[in-house]
């Protein structure tokens, strides 16, 4: 009889909806697919290092079909990105949050860098930071030479990597990043001067090798720039310099003279300002 009574109650129990599972069912398909992206989204936030599928289905509770739905959505706005062949790390979309916050001291901490380095070369000067997988210029410094070439200013929002300073920074950053970056902007990067992610690589390995950025005819037309990462106390990349003028005015000799004027101009910075 006991036994009896332990199946029917255990029977019972199975057949009883819980209050979660009450409240999924009555919610419409639209909520339930925004709750459970938010999960998935949680997640991975929660693992930077990287989850799998296999973990996020155990931390949402999903079945493997649904979190490969929504991932691919996640992936597509940026907001999550593939490491490798089986992790999914936090996106590049989600790299806008912490500049952004520092954007207003950095601008008012990088303007006297620009102007040194105005100043040596009377030219045109320029500061950007990263916002997920685009470069948004914070500060220019206007050069004294008779024709200045103002390609972006204050608030410009393009591709990490098309102009000089966004090339230096994004040359700086790990690769799982860079790859980040490229792929999120891949379908743009045409419309700059018919720019590539194969090209974009190419760039990016010879900044590293030579220590700064240049970048021509690519987010201006007939406009050459000479770009340099700025780096934090830690050594962390958190700002691009960059310095842009006519094709004829930047010979060799010239942008190898700039990179070292700011060189010279961020190792100026009191230390600890970043």
């Amino acid at each position: 009889m006991g036994g009896f009574l332990e199946m029917a109650s255990r029977n019972t129990n199975e057949n009883v909806r819980q209050p979660d599972d009450l409240a999924e069912a009555t919610e419409d398909p639209g909520s339930r697919t925004l709750r459970r992206g938010l999960q998935i989204l949680d997640a991975v936030m929660a693992r930077p290092e990287g989850l799998r599928v296999v973990d996020l289905c155990r931390a949402t509770g999903l079945e493997r079909a649904p979190v490969y739905r929504l991932l691919a959505t996640l992936k597509e706005g940026g907001h999550v990105a593939q490491r490798g062949r089986f992790l999914y790390v936090p996106g590049p979309r989600w790299g806008a949050l912490q500049p952004a916050a520092r954007q207003p001291n950095m601008a008012v901490q990088l303007q006297p860098v620009l102007e040194r380095v105005s100043r040596a070369c009377g030219d045109a000067a320029f500061a950007i930071v990263r916002e997920g997988a685009a470069s948004h210029c914070i500060a220019r410094q206007v050069g004294t030479h008779p024709v200045q070439v103002l390609v972006i200013q204050v608030g410009t929002r393009q591709p990490l990597g098309v102009g000089a300073a966004g090339l230096a920074l994004l040359a700086a950053l790990p690769d799982a990043q860079v790859d980040e970056v490229i792929a999120a902007n891949a379908a743009q990067l045409p419309r700059y001067g018919g720019m590539t992610p194969e090209r974009l690589r190419i760039l990016v390995r010879a900044t590293r090798e030579r220590g700064w950025s240049v970048i021509g005819n690519h987010a201006t037309r007939n406009v050459l720039a000479v770009g340099m990462a700025v780096r934090n106390a830690r050594g962390e990349a958190v700002a691009g310099i960059s310095v842009a003028s006519t094709l004829e005015r930047m010979p060799r000799q010239r942008q190898e003279l700039i990179a070292r004027n700011c060189r010279a101009a961020l190792a100026a910075m009191p230390p600890g300002e970043l």
